[in-house]
């Protein structure tokens, strides 16, 4: 019986990062450099402005989702406090 291989823990949408230089492929590579040719930048910093934006993107969803939830509902004293301030 042949034994299995321990389950890759996979990555949360916080992890998902930009494959690096090194792990691109050599179609991957020339594309990116020709990318980078056209902004007039380097490989590497072309690769680094491209994860830098996507992790603003990241980031920016993050406040949106957060901007999205809905208030608070008013603990047990606060609600007591405000039902003994109004008028009978």
């Amino acid at each position: 019986m042949a034994r299995l291989a321990a389950p890759q823990p996979r990555a949360s949408s916080g992890e998902k990062t930009l494959k690096t230089s090194k792990t691109l492929t050599e179609g991957q590579r020339a594309y990116e450099a020709k990318r980078a040719a056209k902004a007039g930048m380097s490989l590497d910093k072309w690769l680094a402005s491209k994860q830098r934006q996507v992790a603003a993107e990241e980031r920016e969803k993050q406040k949106a989702v957060e901007a999205a939830k809905p208030p608070k509902k008013p603990g047990l004293i606060a609600r007591l406090l405000d039902r003994a301030h109004k008028p009978l």
